[in-house]
């Protein structure tokens, strides 16, 4: 995998938080720690446009018939 070298500036107090997010060891460098938030963010989209496609295939379906009491039997029967 490619990688690009970037510049990025932080303040004071952001780079605080990142040093010590290297010091509690879960970072090995300032890169790794970056990385894992843009990781956490992409993951957060895709979670995020998977809702909004769920919520759109929901209002696209129509109103259903079904009562809440019928609709959580179909869920309990289905993870079962």
């Amino acid at each position: 995998m490619q990688t690009i070298r970037k510049s990025i500036t932080f303040t004071d107090q952001q780079n605080e938080w990142i040093k010590l997010q290297l010091k509690k060891g879960d970072f090995t460098n300032d890169s790794e720690y970056i990385r894992n938030l843009v990781r956490k963010d992409q993951q957060q989209h895709l979670k995020l446009m998977e809702l909004k496609n769920a919520i759109d295939e929901g209002f696209e379906s129509g109103v259903s018939m079904k009562s809440i009491s019928d609709i959580i039997k179909e869920v309990d029967n289905e993870i079962v």
